[in-house]
């Protein structure tokens, strides 16, 4: 059995070990919008009924527009976890799965508990005709490495010819949309995008995504999914969200996240990547400057394969900065 990965958020945990409560902590080890938007009205039928075919294609409808994307392309799933857990029936048994590491580990445990052999490389140049799934996460958590989408439709094209399939993970594209290859989904019939909704907008607990790919896949997916896999209020909340300016949403993000660098800066932290929502720092005791954190009740995210890395998301407000900017002064960085 494989062991389960230990990903960001974890309060009840951290404060059984560090002590606290939960709601006191400052959790900086998501990449979450820290502050919620606001929810829209929800009519009570959406709590009383299974959700009706007609909320789901308004979601659809409207997902089109805020993607980009061709008409019924993207499908409505409970959370992108969910449709990771799926990827291996895409896949013919003996074909190897290459993902484009480091990057979220859900995708090499899923694939290895399939029975799938799994080649995580750094680069394109490490594929091979036996690879029948390459994964890329763009931009990348937690590094923010990013390819442009005229380099991801090239891969497209060049994985097609071997019949392989291409998985791009625009988790934290919202706050990057330049960078996201959904408007040209409909030209590579090997390509399935997924987007995270909850991130974006601070609403991670909703269990919202999309999948935006070919009628064929869409259509195994919601068989898989089955009826009703999506809840009628998230289907409410998202049309509503996604008709409406984000542009604000983006400003926000970009405020606090030009406030958690400064004082990242100012503690004489290596910043050598990240996202908007979040910001990778390199330090050479990185495992004791967390704990030295966690005694601050400042949750943050470390990583057993690098063990000199932490990722830092954002403080809902400049308290917050302040509360880290306070706890990194009095923290031992020798």
């Amino acid at each position: 059995m494989s062991r389960p990965i230990v990903h960001g958020g974890g309060l009840t945990e951290a404060a059984a070990l560090f002590g606290g409560n939960p709601g006191d902590w400052l959790d900086l080890s998501t990449g979450i919008n820290p502050n919620p938007v606001a929810l829209p009205e929800i009519p009570v039928s959406a709590w009383h009924r299974l959700p009706d075919r007609h909320l789901v294609d308004a979601a659809r409808q409207m997902a089109t527009r805020y993607y980009r994307c061709d008409p019924g392309q993207p499908l409505p799933v409970p959370g992108t976890q969910s449709v990771i857990q799926l990827l291996p029936r895409l896949v013919a048994p003996g074909r190897r799965i290459a993902i484009l590491a480091p990057t979220y580990g859900e995708y090499a445990r899923v694939f290895s508990v399939a029975g799938y052999a799994v080649d995580e490389i750094s680069d394109f140049d490490r594929l091979t005709p036996d690879h029948g799934l390459v994964v890329v996460v763009n931009p990348n958590n937690p590094t923010g490495r990013a390819y442009a989408p005229s380099e991801l439709s090239a891969l497209a094209k060049h994985l097609a010819a071997n019949e392989s399939l291409l998985l791009v993970d625009e988790a934290f594209g919202d706050t990057e949309p330049d960078l996201s290859i959904v408007p040209e989904a409909a030209e590579h019939g090997n390509l399935i995008v997924f987007r995270s909704f909850g991130k974006f907008f601070g609403l991670a607990g909703l269990r919202l995504g999309f999948v935006i790919g070919t009628d064929a896949i869409l259509s195994d997916f919601a068989q898989w999914l089955g009826p009703w896999s999506v809840s009628g209020p998230a289907l409410v909340i998202s049309r509503a969200l996604m008709e409406g300016d984000t542009a604000p949403v983006q400003a926000a993000i970009a405020e606090r996240k030009a406030g958690l660098d400064a004082v990242l800066r100012q503690a004489g932290l290596a910043i050598i990547g990240g996202t908007p929502l979040f910001t990778l720092v390199d330090h050479p005791h990185a495992a004791h400057l967390h704990e030295q954190l966690c005694y601050a009740h400042i949750l943050t995210r470390k990583f057993s394969y690098a063990p000199t890395w932490l990722r830092i998301g954002l403080a809902p407000d400049a308290a917050g900065d302040t509360r880290l900017r306070d706890a990194l002064r009095i923290a031992d960085l020798a």
